[in-house]
Formats: structure tokens, C-alpha cells, sequence
């Protein structure tokens, strides 16, 4: 990292946000304090109260920073299989997304799951910022459901029956390094393909077919 009197304003914020990370995944959100992660950037207290009010509004920054760059990430990525009513291609593309987030980022997790135990009201932003997300997922069933592609149930409880597999598939390997979740006992594509085919198989009209694989050939 360049010194702390080069960088800018901009790079300055993100160098603490990201410290801020790697210490709350590490130490909890109340073992870490705003004294180290001064001294983990290379700046004063001060400083840092120039960039963030508190380590609340630290903390706040970073779930709010993920939230962001996950969702504009997956509804982008989404975005081509939900015009073509793509189920199988959205559903398996999601599930693989969501694991590729845990594995890439664990230390995100372990800051989230810190925060739950040691402040939940902190760990109640992360679940209202992931709510655009899970609103995404519920009207695409929606929508199938209304043009009879899946058979009528609510559909935010199968959003979140969705969500629900992948998080804690994706949780366990993080919090276990449990072997099916990292891909050792069997690849992960085989994994969740096999996760969406239950839920597709529980949602799907009886005349409909779930495909043996998604339309997008450019997939794999």
C-alpha cells in the first residue's frame, strides 16, 4: 500500500473499509478497535473519524458496500436468463453466484456472523439491505407462476426456500470447511445442479419439463 500521506480521499476510505473487513472477521465487531484499524491503515484516529462518525458507521459502510456490488452483480448476470424465462439456466447460475461469494469472501461472512451474535442490530442491516434481492427472486417466480410455467404457491417463501439451501450450503463451508459445500466430496456444478432440480421438480407445473441443462450453451 502506498503511504497514507500519497493516497486520496477516495483510496484513503477504501483502504479502511477494507482493513475494517479483514479485522471484524477477525477479531468481532467489539474486539476490534477504532485505534487499530487506524494503525492497520496507517492513519490517526482522527483521520479516520474524517472518513467514518464511528465504528458503527464503519461497519454500516462495508454491508452496505457489499450489498450493492453483490446485487448489481447478480441481477446483471441474471438479467439475460429472466428475458428468455431461462428457469433452469437463472436458478443454477444463482445458486453457483451464491457459493462463488462465500468461497471468494469468507471473511465478509465471519464479519456478518460477529455481528449477529455480538450486536444484532448491526447484523439486521445486512438482512434489510439483502431484501431488494430476495424481492428480484420472488417476482421472477411470480411472473413464472402467472404465465403457468410453476404451479401456484407464494412466492417469497420459495424465494426464500431457494436462498435458504445456498446460504447454508454455503455458511458450512466457511464455518466447517465442510467438503461437499468446497467442492472436495463432489464438483460444485454437480452440487447445484442437483439442488436445483429438487426445488425446480417441487415448483414446476406437472406439464412442465425441466431441461437437462440451461439453454446457454456458452455456460460452461
Amino acid at each position: 500500500m502506498p503511504s497514507s500521506s500519497r493516497l486520496t480521499a477516495e483510496e484513503r476510505r477504501a483502504a479502511i473499509l477494507e482493513a475494517a473487513l479483514r479485522l471484524f472477521s477477525e477479531r468481532g465487531y467489539r474486539g476490534t478497535t477504532t485505534r487499530a484499524l487506524a494503525e492497520a491503515v496507517g492513519v490517526t484516529e482522527p483521520v479516520l473519524y474524517e472518513h467514518f462518525r464511528s465504528k458503527r458507521d464503519l461497519y454500516a459502510a462495508i454491508v452496505q458496500a457489499k450489498c450493492r456490488e453483490g446485487f448489481q452483480q447478480g441481477a446483471a448476470m441474471l438479467e439475460p436468463y429472466a428475458r428468455a424465462r431461462d428457469d433452469w439456466g437463472l436458478f443454477t447460475r444463482l445458486g453457483e453466484f451464491i457459493l462463488e461469494l462465500y468461497r471468494n469472501d469468507p471473511a465478509y461472512t465471519r464479519l456478518l456472523l460477529f455481528a449477529v451474535l455480538e450486536e444484532p442490530e448491526l447484523g439486521v442491516l445486512f438482512y434489510e439491505h439483502q431484501h431488494e434481492g430476495r424481492q428480484l427472486l420472488a417476482g421472477y417466480i411470480r411472473r413464472r407462476i402467472e404465465e403457468g410455467a410453476f404451479r401456484p404457491v407464494d412466492p417469497e417463501v420459495a424465494a426464500r426456500a431457494f436462498l435458504g439451501m445456498f446460504f447454508h450450503l454455503g455458511q458450512v463451508g466457511v464455518l466447517y470447511n465442510d467438503p461437499l459445500a468446497q467442492g472436495r466430496s463432489k464438483p460444485v456444478r454437480e452440487i447445484v445442479e442437483a439442488m436445483v432440480r429438487i426445488f425446480l421438480d417441487g415448483l414446476r407445473n406437472e406439464q412442465a419439463q425441466v431441461p437437462k441443462q440451461s439453454c446457454k450453451e456458452d455456460r460452461k
